[in-house]
């Protein structure tokens, strides 16, 4: 982790975590290769990360297969080139690529899919205005 690790790491704390709307969250390397900040108990498989590059690669896995987190599955309410979406019961995530990473939010049942997804959506337009 270096010097770009710590930048990401303020993303984390202050952007997402401080927003009050997620209880997780993580930015991870654009390639989707690993995590480079995130919050305590946010943990995400290579299996996972492996499987999430290949729902950004085709939009129609993540609707015929679901995304998972810490081996749970969530199903997907909308998914393209740049976000996927997906729920499971009243909690979900909310996955954004920015120009130089992805964006990786959990939230609890007591916060909407769309008002998670409009800050995840505003951070990563603030990361590619600036990066």
């Amino acid at each position: 982790m270096g010097q770009h690790s710590d930048v990401w790491q303020v993303y984390v704390d202050s952007s997402l975590m401080g927003s009050g709307q997620f209880d997780k969250a993580a930015i991870l390397s654009y390639d989707l290769s690993g995590v480079e900040a995130s919050s305590p108990g946010f943990e995400i498989s290579p299996e996972e990360l492996k499987h999430l590059a290949g729902a950004f690669a085709n939009p129609d896995v993540p609707f015929q297969e679901g995304v998972f987190l810490n081996q749970e599955k969530f199903v997907a309410i909308l998914a393209n080139d740049r976000s996927i979406y997906a729920k499971k019961g009243k909690e979900g995530v909310v996955i954004v690529k920015a120009k130089s990473c992805v964006i990786f939010v959990h939230h609890p049942e007591t916060v909407q899919t769309p008002n998670a997804a409009v800050t995840v959506e505003g951070v990563a337009d603030y990361i590619n205005q600036y990066s």
